[in-house]
């Protein structure tokens, strides 16, 4: 992002029988947000869906997408506080629910501190810091959500049509009609479960 581009989305998560898939939410922030469960207020150690247990694991996740120095303990906390509340503000979003107002200002909080500055590469004096503290990271991640819950895109975040799926994303496509949370999940798991179907029906006896 230190090139003024926008950074990428979308992350592997591995199921509980070791079959990896991709997930796109469609945005930073809701990826963010899935680097625990989704909603909870603290870190949640016991859950096998909690990968930011150390600072360690914060700075690696950010690395791939935000420049920055290495996260600290403190910066392990907000970020854990931050996830929180955008999950809740994009369940509440997906749902058509009321916002809860304490997660707005936390949200906005974050947001106002200073984020990482766009950049032009090719230029021969170096602005500002060298690397970015991950605070400013955190805070890149903050108005990217505000973007994405101000009305800019309504009705676009959404949750997975299959049953058995909790997952929510933003729909970023043209027609916008996207309807899994992953064609390798459960748009695959549809597919199959609509051939079996299919196949039923014709070797039914008549």
């Amino acid at each position: 992002m230190s090139d003024g581009t926008e950074a990428p989305t979308g992350q592997w998560f591995t199921s509980l029988d070791g079959t990896r898939w991709w997930f796109d939410s469609g945005s930073l922030a809701l990826d963010f947000t899935y680097t625990g469960p989704l909603g909870v207020a603290e870190a949640a150690t016991d859950s096998p869906d909690e990968t930011l247990r150390s600072p360690a694991d914060l700075t690696s996740w950010l690395a791939g997408r935000l420049p920055g120095t290495e996260a600290g303990d403190r910066d392990l906390a907000d970020a854990v506080t931050l996830r929180g509340a955008i999950g809740r503000l994009a369940l509440a979003s997906s749902a058509d629910d009321p916002a809860n107002a304490r997660d707005i200002d936390l949200l906005n909080l974050y947001a106002a501190t200073p984020d990482i500055p766009p950049r032009l590469a090719g230029g021969t004096l170096q602005a500002g810091r060298t690397e970015p503290r991950a605070a400013q990271a955190l805070s890149t991640i903050a108005r990217d959500a505000v973007a994405l819950l101000s009305g800019s895109t309504p009705g676009r975040i959404r949750g997975c049509d299959a049953e058995d799926c909790d997952m929510i994303y933003l729909d970023t496509s043209r027609a916008g009609n996207r309807r899994w949370c992953s064609m390798q999940r459960c748009g695959n798991r549809h597919k199959v479960r609509a051939h079996r179907a299919r196949t039923a029906g014709q070797a039914a006896p008549r």
